[in-house]
């Protein structure tokens, strides 16, 4: 199992940001993830909140052994060349350290910035469903051009290509049947939050059981179309399941919740680096002691 921290934007990079990410490389974390919205739900709503690509830039720049990467990219203010166009010089940047987490989007902020209307769940799958084929020909291909319903690209052209070969590896967020198959047909990993339904009223068990019936589903996806599950990494973002932050209490706390999820199949777990005064609080100290020694316990 893998540990990985995700970093918030909400920090100028001179007053204490790249110190941050150059802190987690040193923690020695798998990699460090951040999220790509144009802005987030309270409390971030009306605070600080930079852009991923040019945030994960930097990191690059600051850090030579960290993977880098976003939880989750979408289509509600992307559109498939630019993004292309980004990543591979990120990669390029990086050294070939970056991971593309991708999802379907959802209906926060993001949806409106644009002013479009918000899209439905339907919409939502169906761009992604164009969106991401879409992104794996820009990723691979020299030059592309495509006509569909919600993207076109004419001789889009992507010359080097990424460091990585074939392409830098996309990490699906899903937990329906149609972006399941879009992780199980593109995909090197694939992520997950848990169920937001169980986030208020469920218990750790029922989460548990949750994720049990997802990684059945992303199996029975994978078999679909004629794919070994065992090629797909299997992410959990943690803080939206039922245990919250009480896994970040203490080193034996995030020991037996870890060690919960290895025995579900989990292949890296990933957790917020902590912010005071926010859903994601914790003790700095216990936070680099998890870091620093958690795995090493649960493999003991």
């Amino acid at each position: 199992m893998r540990l990985s921290t995700v970093i918030l934007p909400v920090q100028r990079w001179h007053a204490g940001g790249r110190e941050k990410w150059q802190h987690a490389e040193a923690l020695g974390f798998h990699a460090a993830y951040t999220y790509d919205h144009l802005s987030w739900r309270v409390p971030f709503r009306d605070g600080p909140w930079f852009g991923a690509i040019p945030t994960l830039t930097a990191a690059a720049a600051a850090t030579s052994r960290l993977r880098l990467g976003t939880l989750v990219t979408s289509p509600n203010f992307r559109h498939p060349v630019t993004l292309a166009k980004e990543l591979i010089s990120l990669d390029d940047v990086s050294g070939g350290r970056v991971t593309l987490g991708i999802g379907a989007g959802g209906n926060g902020f993001d949806a409106t910035a644009l002013g479009q209307e918000p899209w439905t769940p339907r919409e939502r799958a169906d761009r992604f469903g164009e969106f991401l084929p879409l992104l794996d020909r820009l990723l691979t291909e020299g030059a592309v051009s495509h006509e569909g319903t919600h993207y076109s690209a004419v001789e889009a052209r992507n010359v080097p290509g990424c460091v990585q070969r074939p392409r830098l590896p996309f990490a699906v967020a899903a937990t329906g049947p149609r972006g399941l198959r879009l992780a199980a047909r593109h995909g090197q990993a694939w992520v997950t939050t848990g169920d937001p339904k169980l986030f208020e009223d469920g218990t750790p068990e029922q989460s548990d059981e949750a994720l049990r019936g997802q990684a059945e589903k992303l199996e029975k996806a994978c078999a679909d179309v004629g794919r070994d599950p065992r090629e797909l990494d299997r992410i959990l973002l943690t803080g939206f399941t039922p245990d919250r932050s009480r896994p970040l209490e203490s080193v034996d706390a995030f020991v037996d919740f870890a060690g919960r999820q290895r025995d579900l199949g989990f292949t890296e777990l990933v957790i917020h680096w902590p912010i005071a005064d926010t859903p994601f609080a914790a003790d700095q100290q216990v936070f680099e002691r998890i870091a620093t020694e958690a795995l090493a316990q649960l493999d003991a």
